[in-house]
């Protein structure tokens, strides 16, 4: 069977064939026609004919597929954080360590990408056999994270859902969810998280939480209430019959964060809890 090259990939050609403008390079048993040059100025010092080189293969500004001894950034189906170097009509051009930019088309921008942003994509073969970028990168991120559960990590948000919550590269290529629960602010694209790891989950993916263990975010919220009731002369109108959304709003935690909090204030009789409200003591 006959084996093909592989566009997007590094892979190990042999040398087929020797010109003045560079040599020519094919799989073991490739077929004649599929041969590709690697140009003159990137082949390696005595190279003969059926060495082995290591070459990633992509297509030049003619559309040819074509090999460089560089290597780029970003491979067939990985995750990386690239710069736009510019934008055109037709999409983005980013920065991938190839003398040719890589395309970043308008249809798989998550948002109006500008020069000089940092976006997180992965890399895929359009309908026309031309490698491009896409900023969908779900699919294709990592499952296999060293992180277990209570670890503390580093991430950006590259996607927003309504009804699932925040979407999370860690380390700019593990999968990762702040759950809906869990949010309580208004998150953007590309802004940086630091979380702890809540579940790993049993496919590999994480589930984190922007919140501490409880005893320490217990009493992390109940600084905060006691805070602001000093700045409130005292009183806040809110107590454990207030609705889960007015908590949320103006105190970013849950209705249970909330009640341990104010909890642990009247134990240790800082604040009473009356029909109107919290009054500070």
């Amino acid at each position: 069977m006959r084996q093909k090259i592989q566009l997007g990939k590094t892979q190990e050609l042999v040398v087929v064939k020797k010109t003045d403008f560079g040599v020519y390079l094919n799989t073991p048993i490739g077929d004649e026609n599929e041969k590709i040059l690697l140009p003159k100025s990137q082949v390696p010092k005595d190279t003969e004919l059926k060495d082995v080189l290591s070459v990633f293969v992509y297509k030049d500004s003619e559309d040819r597929p074509i090999a460089t001894m560089l290597e780029p950034e970003l491979q067939l189906g990985e995750v990386a954080r690239l710069y736009v170097k510019e934008v055109s009509s037709i999409g983005a051009f980013l920065e991938w360590g190839l003398s040719k930019d890589l395309l970043l088309p308008f249809k798989e921008q998550l948002y109006e990408v500008k020069k000089g942003d940092a976006v997180l994509v992965t890399l895929y073969l359009d309908k026309s056999e031309r490698l491009c970028a896409s900023m969908k990168v779900y699919e294709h991120l990592r499952c296999d994270s060293p992180y277990n559960k209570d670890d503390e990590v580093d991430g950006r948000v590259y996607e927003t859902s309504e009804n699932f919550g925040i979407f999370i590269a860690v380390d700019d290529k593990y999968s990762a969810l702040l759950p809906k629960k869990e949010v309580f602010e208004k998150y953007r694209i590309n802004q940086p998280i630091h979380a702890r790891v809540a579940q790993v989950l049993e496919d590999g993916r994480l589930t984190l939480s922007v919140k501490k263990k409880i005893p320490e975010q217990m009493n992390e919220d109940a600084e905060l209430i006691l805070n602001r009731l000093k700045e409130s002369n005292g009183f806040l109108p809110f107590n454990d019959k207030s609705t889960p959304n007015d908590i949320k709003e103006h105190f970013h935690m849950s209705k249970n964060a909330f009640k341990r909090a104010i909890g642990n204030l009247l134990k240790k009789h800082l604040i009473s809890i009356e029909n109107d409200g919290i009054h500070l003591l």
